[in-house]
């Protein structure tokens, strides 16, 4: 969706748009379009859209009414987001193919008017490419917004959005593609493609590599596919003096659970348990994009989860980078071990002040928190508070989940140093509390299981059914706040 300001003097396309605070109607509607608008009970309640048509130069105006409501502060921005994308989700298949929305005399400033635009952004996204047989009334016919007489300084402040977008939207892709698509290689490569020219510094460590560094963890996991693990670091190196920040995630480009095999129904789903590296790699987009002053290094573990001859059996013992031992239980408590050696290696090379990982970790944390908000487990109170600020202001909301040494006993193991697998209760603190034994003292950390958040069975404010893009948000506006604030 291409995005374009105008001054208020510019030809309007058929198609306008405006927005409308809850019982704030336009004082300049004809008594006609009024009257329309009270007998469909519109009253710009947030989410509320409303169409009317009325005569203009060279024929019939198509006008369009996008509620926002009363919210203030980050709630504003969330619900101008949502009338937005309420206005994208209504004439994306419409036919018309620009939508004009006329900002003069909205009184909402520039950063406001982004939040519609970046709303509407986000909620055009669509992958088609693999149905062939829509018709032309389900195809997207829009392609352009054109933002009308929008507040001084708006078009610059969308260039940042526009990056966010496009970071956001990165992630959806990797997230919807099919395993046969998306393994650890070709995610690789889609990277190696995207980030060119971005000034993104890139390190691929292949299973040779893997295996001389004595990966045994996240090996363990991979060695049951035909398909080699990767690891694959992305550094932006935006601001020099200070040690950098990591983020890291797990891509398990597609987990039937290995020997531990999962149930067959559902199990398609499993093309997204590569969310949380999906996540980073649209996060460190988003950076490079808009020129971060932040040194932040983006690193995700690659591996495919299968049951073949050579898999990985439970009980079997493994070796960590870390040189710890982990006793394996449940071969489909799979993404830990990948984690584990991850953040083992990206404290030895990088030697980062602050870790934040995110994983598609346990169907556990959507016991606990459903499809609301991802959990949070930290070990600094700091990093959690402005986390959790973070994801407030962007809208990817978290919810901090506990972590301590009575859960420690859960994971121990009477054979190796620890299992990779607690009991039935507690799941995703336990899996927490084993990432936890791979972080250095000293180091800030922060763990996000956002099993519960990276795949929508239903449409939202600004995404479609699918995958929604999630953990890019929080981690750019802790970005912004925090390391460049």
């Amino acid at each position: 969706m291409t995005v374009i300001f105008a001054s208020p003097g510019h030809a309007r396309p058929r198609l306008i748009a405006r927005l409308v605070g809850e019982g704030n109607l336009p004082g300049d509607l004809s008594e006609t379009v009024r009257e329309a608008a009270a007998a469909s009970r519109f009253t710009g309640k947030g989410g509320q859209v409303f169409e009317a048509f009325a005569p203009g130069d060279g024929g019939l105006m198509r006008l369009a009414f996008a509620g926002f409501g009363k919210a203030t502060g980050p709630e504003r921005d969330a619900a101008l987001e949502r009338a937005g994308g309420a206005l994208v989700a209504k004439y994306l298949t419409s036919g018309e193919t620009t939508l004009g929305i006329d900002f003069g005399g909205s009184g909402l400033s520039a950063g406001e008017a982004v939040s519609v635009l970046l709303g509407a952004r986000l909620r055009s996204w669509r992958y088609d490419i693999y149905r062939t047989k829509l018709t032309d009334e389900q195809k997207p016919s829009l392609t352009q917004i054109v933002a009308i007489g929008a507040a001084e300084g708006a078009e610059a402040l969308w260039q940042t959005e526009a990056a966010l977008a496009e970071g956001i939207e990165f992630t959806r892709e990797l997230v919807t593609e099919p395993a046969n698509v998306i393994y650890p290689e070709s995610f690789v490569a889609r990277c190696l493609a995207r980030f060119e020219g971005t000034g993104i510094e890139i390190v691929v460590l292949d299973k040779a590599a893997l295996e001389a560094l004595g990966m045994g963890a996240l090996l363990g996991v991979a060695q049951g596919s035909v398909r080699e693990a990767r690891v694959l670091a992305l550094r932006w190196k935006g601001r020099a003096g200070s040690r950098p920040t990591a983020f890291v995630g797990k891509g398990v480009t597609f987990d039937t659970g290995g020997i531990s095999i999962k149930p067959a129904a559902g199990m398609e789903d499993m093309k997204w348990d590569m969310g949380g590296a999906g996540a980073v790699a649209g996060a460190m987009l988003t950076l490079a994009l808009r020129k971060a002053a932040a040194d932040v290094i983006g690193v995700v573990g690659l591996v495919e989860n299968m049951p073949d001859g050579n898999a990985q059996r439970p009980g079997d013992v493994v070796t960590s980078l870390s040189g710890q031992t982990i006793e394996v239980i449940n071969t489909d408590a799979e993404g830990r071990l990948v984690l584990c050696d991850v953040l083992t290696w990206v404290q030895n090379t990088y030697a980062p002040a602050t870790i934040v990982d995110l994983a598609t970790l346990t169907g556990a944390i959507m016991v606990s928190l459903g499809t609301e908000y991802a959990g949070m487990f930290a070990n600094d109170d700091l990093l959690a508070s402005q986390l959790d600020n973070a994801g407030k202001a962007s809208g990817d909301k978290l919810w901090r989940m506990p972590l301590g040494a009575a859960y420690d006993k859960l994971i121990d193991s009477p054979i190796a140093d620890m299992k990779n697998i607690g009991g039935r209760f507690g799941g995703s603190i336990t899996a927490a509390q084993f990432l936890k034994r791979y972080i250095n003292e000293g180091v800030a950390w922060a763990h996000l299981d956002i099993a519960g958040m990276v795949w929508a069975d239903k449409p939202g404010a600004t995404f479609d059914k699918g995958a929604t893009g999630f953990g890019v948000r929080v981690l750019d506006r802790y970005v912004r706040d925090v390391l460049e604030g």
